[in-house]
């Protein structure tokens, strides 16, 4: 009896279309990720098992680290607060100057130290030992000055536009105040962080943001 020939199969499968899916999917995230910025002064912020994310936008950072603290504002009012700031203290800027101060994320100087800070490349400013904390003591407060310039700027930007019939009166009485978040080391110790909160509450800003890390509720 004759033998019946069983016809083989390739047992090969063609990953061309996957590997086409996988690019893509690379592609789009590799495009759509935002890089995170260098900060000045990176920090270890307490954990809390408390969940309540920050506003997407208007909200102004102080970070405080070693007894030093930064300053981080909503790019749309930088210029503005510089020039108030400028006029303020006394210290010219060029426009290259407020060029750069716009691309900021985040700084900590005195004032007079600022002009030397923007001639800076981005890599040089974040290396250790480069900025010192801005001032914020009583004899010369110059964090005061930059959240009230910045406040004052955040409502003078939406005032514009609420004028202008680009936002509604509910939409400017929300974002028209600029909000203030808190991110300290978890080492800091306590006189320096309630200083902080009482330049904010000199100012009738007592509703404030505390940036902690999710830890878990059995920790």
């Amino acid at each position: 009896m004759a033998k019946i020939k069983v016809s083989k199969k390739s047992t090969r499968i063609d990953m061309t279309a996957m590997c086409d899916v996988a690019f893509l999917l690379l592609s789009f995230f590799i495009m759509t990720a935002t890089a995170k910025q260098p900060e000045p002064k990176p920090v270890d912020t307490p954990q809390s098992t408390v969940i309540e994310k920050l506003p997407d936008e208007g909200v102004a950072t102080i970070t405080v680290g070693q007894k030093q603290v930064f300053f981080l504002m909503p790019k749309n009012i930088r210029r503005a607060t510089l020039e108030r700031m400028s006029e303020l203290r006394n210290v010219k800027f060029t426009e290259e100057e407020y060029t750069e101060f716009e691309k900021l994320e985040g700084f900590g100087v005195k004032m007079t130290e600022l002009k030397s800070l923007l001639a800076l490349s981005p890599g040089e400013r974040v290396k250790e030992g480069v900025q010192k904390g801005i001032p914020y003591d009583s004899i010369n407060n110059q964090l005061f000055d930059w959240v009230k310039q910045a406040r004052e700027s955040q409502r003078a930007f939406y005032d514009e536009k609420f004028q202008a019939g680009e936002i509604t009166a509910e939409e400017y009485g929300v974002k028209g105040d600029l909000q203030i978040a808190i991110k300290g080391d978890a080492k800091e110790e306590y006189p320096t962080i309630k200083r902080v909160m009482d330049i904010l509450q000199e100012q009738k800003k007592n509703k404030f943001y505390l940036v902690t890390g999710l830890r878990d509720e059995d920790f």
